[in-house]
């Protein structure tokens, strides 16, 4: 056994062994995970993909007169006015239905970048309030905090999609041709945080994170947090299961791992950029650290009818380009980026060796037995 604090005085002084994910996978097939435990300290992780649930709270600052502001826009998108007198949350689909493909995301990154942005609101009027409307540019500079705030990112694994009709269908998954001609998928495999860690022994309110370029924290399960999954031999969750709850200050992130996107008759969402190091504090650690793309499974989901499970898959023969369906080969892509997942893996470990990032300790574990419920409808 190893104690967080054992592994940051061996990241302070230099000593610590920090390895990517995919090089324990790799070092896995020659050692046992009782001698990657004495030789390996950290192991960090990474996935870069889209996350709908993700945002942004604001402060803009009082004017003069001041404006309790009910209704405001940004960039002509309408944000939320439900947040005291001059905050909102800029959810990252929020969007104007006059100009679908730019949205709450596309804010988000611009403030990062610095752009301008205009800011207007309105309000009735009170006495303590009485401006009833403003105008004005804000940027990131200009106004008091910008912290993004996701209630559900990071999803442990997630189905494959693909179409079994004769029309193309237009998914959050992507486009996805008729007939089975191609299957999407979202996940960097054995790189992916929560399939290194499972059971979530080391990730829990306070874990400390790679977020968007900067330092980030977990601040609960996230929204969908669901235990209830059936796993696989090695203790992998089939399907969509576990999420995080992410913040961190939007000033100081880079957009390199923050990007606005539009798909396709389905609308907004923003592509986060996550890095959870693990620590290996025992056997067990080593273990689910040494997990390969192989041994992770997924559903094949039929998106084109009544989502029907057509089969499984595994994260290898995903990122082969294709896969077998009843018979059929399918041409599998990506939805995430494994090239950027391992860029922000390999600057997670870069900073974790110099000594400018050290673990912390969950102060609340993650929720046990959870499943989801559904709503009803009442039509």
């Amino acid at each position: 056994m190893k104690t967080y604090t054992e592994i940051n005085e061996k990241i302070k002084n230099g000593t610590a062994i920090i390895l990517t994910a995919e090089e324990v996978s790799e070092l896995s097939k020659t050692l046992s995970p009782k001698e990657i435990a004495a030789k390996v300290d950290v192991v960090t992780t990474a996935t870069f993909g889209a996350m709908c649930s993700s945002g942004a709270f604001l402060n803009f600052g009082h004017a003069n007169p001041p404006i309790r502001m009910e209704k405001i826009e940004l960039n002509g998108v309408k944000v939320s006015g439900g947040l005291a007198a001059v905050d909102t949350y800029v959810g990252a689909t929020d969007c104007n239905p006059a100009n679908p493909a730019y949205g709450g995301a596309h804010i988000i990154e611009d403030l990062i970048n610095g752009k301008d942005i205009i800011l207007e609101a309105w309000g009735k009027g009170t006495d303590c309030y009485p401006r009833k409307h403003i105008k004005t540019i804000i940027n990131k500079e200009a106004i008091n905090e910008a912290i993004l705030y996701n209630p559900r990112n990071c999803y442990q694994n997630y189905n494959v999609a693909t179409n079994t009709t004769d029309q193309i269908k237009y998914t959050y998954m992507g486009t996805l041709l008729p007939k089975m001609r191609n299957a999407s998928y979202s996940s960097a495999g054995e790189l992916s945080p929560l399939l290194n860690d499972p059971e979530c022994r080391t990730i829990g309110l306070g874990t400390h994170i790679f977020l968007c370029g900067t330092d980030g924290y977990v601040t609960w399960n996230g929204t969908q947090f669901n235990t209830s999954k059936p796993k696989n031999e090695y203790g992998i969750p089939i399907g969509n299961a576990r999420t995080i709850a992410v913040t961190g200050d939007l000033k100081q992130m880079n957009s390199q791992y923050l990007r606005g996107a539009y798909i396709e008759k389905y609308g907004i969402t923003m592509y986060v950029g996550i890095g959870i190091p693990i620590p290996v504090l025992d056997e067990d650690l080593a273990r689910r650290v040494s997990i390969r793309n192989e041994q992770i499974e997924t559903n094949v989901i039929d998106y084109g009818n009544d989502n029907r499970v057509l089969g499984k898959t595994n994260y290898a023969e995903l990122h082969s380009g294709s896969i077998e369906i009843d018979g059929h080969k399918v041409r599998t892509a990506p939805l995430s980026s494994l090239a950027k997942a391992r860029e922000i893996a390999g600057i997670l470990k870069k900073w974790i060796q110099k000594g400018d990032f050290t673990l912390t300790e969950p102060v609340r574990p993650m929720p046990v037995n959870t499943s989801l419920k559904n709503l009803t409808s009442k039509d």
